[in-house]
């Protein structure tokens, strides 16, 4: 799916996932900005191929002070790839996530691009979003670049690996599911989150 395409979706789910008010300027970051965050993001040029994994598991304590919150642990996987025919980085992600009080895993996936919001003084960030109306999210960095700061209002996700009507479900932000800071690690601990053994075997060569 060329840039063309995926932008009009994935600004559109960025809009909700940020909760924008009226005030608010989204627009497509230039080259010169969007560079720039994917070489904070994934720590340097990402070249043909690079990942940044994040992750956070929220302990007692902090479910204790939160007891709206529905979501128990969070990895989020951001990916980069160049296009070998329009010479482009193309981002996408996966967000893996798993339930305080269900049992089970579920997932997410979908394209990103760089927006910027203007009022929050040119902050380059990823709006991401999930095919045919599903929702998305915003992702952006922290300071020190060793946070994704992850910001929701609905996004579709599937239990288990299955991307089918049966599994579908959403995630849904609540008083205390609507952002979600990950810390940065290896990526070897959003390996779960990649399901093509291709893809799989580049991550782990990372």
């Amino acid at each position: 799916m060329k840039a063309a395409l995926i932008l009009p979706f994935v600004l559109a789910a960025f809009v909700g996932a940020a909760r924008a008010g009226d005030g608010d300027d989204i627009r497509e970051a230039g080259k010169t900005e969007a560079d720039s965050f994917d070489a904070r993001m994934y720590a340097g040029a990402p070249g043909s191929k690079a990942y940044a994994c994040f992750v956070r598991r929220y302990d007692a304590e902090h479910l204790a002070r939160h007891p709206k919150q529905k979501v128990a642990a969070v990895k989020l996987l951001v990916s980069a790839e160049l296009d070998r025919e329009d010479k482009q980085v193309h981002n996408s992600f996966r967000l893996g996530f798993r339930y305080r009080h269900r049992s089970g895993d579920f997932d997410s996936s979908g394209w990103c691009s760089h927006v910027v919001f203007t009022k929050d003084g040119n902050e380059v960030r990823l709006g991401c979003g999930v095919d045919c109306e599903g929702g998305g999210i915003g992702v952006a960095l922290s300071k020190d670049d060793k946070s994704a700061i992850v910001r929701l209002e609905r996004v579709r996700v599937w239990q288990n690996n299955k991307p089918d009507d049966e599994a579908e479900q959403s995630l849904v932000a609540g008083a205390d599911d609507g952002i979600f800071r990950l810390d940065r690690t290896g990526i070897g601990e959003c390996a779960s989150l990649v399901t093509d053994r291709e893809e799989l075997a580049a991550l782990r060569h990372k």
